[in-house]
Order: structure tokens, then sequence, then C-alpha cells
């Protein structure tokens, strides 16, 4: 019995290590590399371009909650994995965006700028969106303990310091960090991967169990953002490309905040799971929605962007 208590608590400490430490650190190392390719003009394009910031800002932080609220109900998920995907669809856009912007010949530059902005914004926005899942679906089900204050505190250090650091290293010292920024862009691509190949270990049991069930909300919730941005954004009269681009950006989610904000912060693993799946989805419609829409635009970008992990 002493020996399996011991083995206990060291498996204890290991998946302590991974949610308290590990996945903080490799986020903010991510986002760190988001911004090395980031300046001030990145954020200056955004009011030379304010409607489609605004149209950007309607789709991905007003109907892709809207939506996962609705499709919850709709497959009748409930529980942690329906908070795990508010949780996500609170998430600011994934920073690998930028990547299947450039395959879909979409505008790069607002893809950058519109994914600098959402990291800023959903240091406000997020803590209150799970605030209100936790209470909507797990509030009868056990005490809530996730004041939003704090939240953002914690997504504040997760988020915004690691990127105002990188941008801070690109002003101060920008000759080093053009020579950093790709070699971070290769580990942080590496760390999006472990993360959530060690999600997805440390919750077989729960993904494989539910997987059948979860899989085809994550499917539907991602193929319907693309169209619902493309389709808001083309209602709205923007050029195609910036079309395309608001399609990715509303349904491609920074999946590794996820992951740390569930297993982390509420240190709820379930949470974690449709995050993981959602994670490792969203790029089968990504790829298929920007090889498409590729087709439809007729003159390639000049140059490929800087492409992060989300």
């Amino acid at each position: 019995m002493v020996a399996r208590g011991g083995a206990d608590r060291i498996g204890a400490m290991q998946i302590d290590f991974v949610s308290l430490v590990l996945l903080p650190a490799a986020l903010a190392f991510i986002m760190f590399s988001l911004g090395l390719g980031l300046t001030g003009g990145d954020f200056a394009r955004i009011v030379r371009q304010p409607r489609a910031l605004l149209v950007g800002m309607l789709c991905h932080f007003v109907l892709l909650p809207l939506a996962a609220y609705a499709l919850i109900r709709l497959f009748g998920i409930t529980g942690a994995f329906a908070v795990g995907f508010m949780i996500l669809a609170a998430c600011p856009t994934g920073t690998t965006s930028n990547l299947l912007t450039f395959l879909a010949r979409g505008d790069v530059a607002l893809a950058l700028s519109f994914t600098a902005v959402a990291s800023v914004l959903t240091i406000f926005t997020l803590p209150l969106i799970v605030s209100w899942s936790l209470q909507q679906f797990m509030g009868g089900g056990r005490a809530v303990s996730a004041p939003a204050g704090p939240m953002m505190a914690q997504v504040f250090l997760i988020l915004g310091v690691p990127v105002a650091l990188g941008m801070l290293m690109r002003r101060l010292k920008p000759q080093s960090a053009l020579r950093l920024e790709p070699v971070a862009t290769k580990v942080s691509t590496v760390l999006f991967i472990v993360i959530v190949l060690l999600a997805v270990i440390k919750n077989w049991v729960l993904l494989t169990a539910n997987f059948a069930t979860l899989a085809p909300m994550a499917v539907v919730l991602n193929l319907s953002m693309l169209a619902c941005g493309f389709a808001v954004a083309w209602l709205a009269r923007l050029s195609r490309r910036q079309s395309i681009t608001l399609g990715i950006e509303s349904a491609v989610q920074n999946a590794t905040l996820a992951l740390v904000i569930a297993s982390t912060v509420l240190q709820d693993e379930a949470m974690a799971i449709p995050g993981a799946i959602y994670g490792v989805l969203m790029y089968a419609g990504g790829l298929l929605f920007a090889f498409v829409a590729r087709r439809f635009v007729d003159t390639p970008v000049a140059a490929a962007p800087s492409v992060h992990a989300a």
C-alpha cells in the first residue's frame, strides 16, 4: 500500500508539473515568438482598416461564442465538456492562422494585425465568458470559484506580458529579434505539438470514451465559423482577400491557451478535452478552406508571413 501510495503521489506531481509549469511556460514562449514578429505598425494598420477589424471582432468575439453555445445545446453536451467548448470559443485566434491565410492567398497583414489585437482583447473577454460558462453548465453541480479578476491577471501574464516582451525586443534589438524569430517559430511549433500530445496522453481514457460525441461538434463548429466569417465579411463588402482572412480568423483558435486555462487555471482535465480535439481537427477544415479559397484569388501574395504555432 505504501508503494502504491508513493507511486500515486509521484504521478500526481508529474501531472502538476505539466499543468502548473510546462503548459504555461510553453504558451508564454509561443506568445513571445508572436511578439517578435509584431511592430507598432501592425496595430496602426488596424486603424487604417477599421471596418475589417470591426467585422472580425463581431465574428470572433460575438458570433463564435454564440455558435458554440448553440451547438452545445444542439448536441446535448453538458458539464465540463460544455465549459471546455466555451473556453475554446473564448480564446483568441490561433497564430497559425497566419500560415493558413498565406496558403489561401488572403490578406496576411490583416491576419497578423487581427491576431495581435485579438490576443490583447482576450485578456478582458475570456475571464467573463469562462465565469459565465461555469455558472451556466456547472453552477449547480459544484462550487464555482473562478472570479474574473484573478483569471484576467493570469491570462495577462501568459498572453500580454510575453507578447509585450517580444515586441520590446523587436524594437530595441531588431536584428537580434529577426535572427531569433525563425528559431523561435520552429520551437513554438514543436511546443504546440508536444502540448497537444501531452493533453491527449494525460486524458486518453476520457478522450477515447468521448471522441465520438465531441469530435462531430468540433468539426461542425470549425466549418460553420469558416463559412460564417467569410460570409459576414463578404456581406460587409470587404475584399475577397479580407473575407478569406476573416473566415480563417473566426475558426482557428488558440487551442494551447484553452488547454492552459482548463488544466492550470481551472484544474479540470475534462475541460481540456474539447480544446485538444479541436486543436487537431481545426487544421483539417482550415487547410480545406485555404486550398478551396485560393482558387478564387488570381494574384498570389508576394512573400510568406512570419508563421507561429497556435
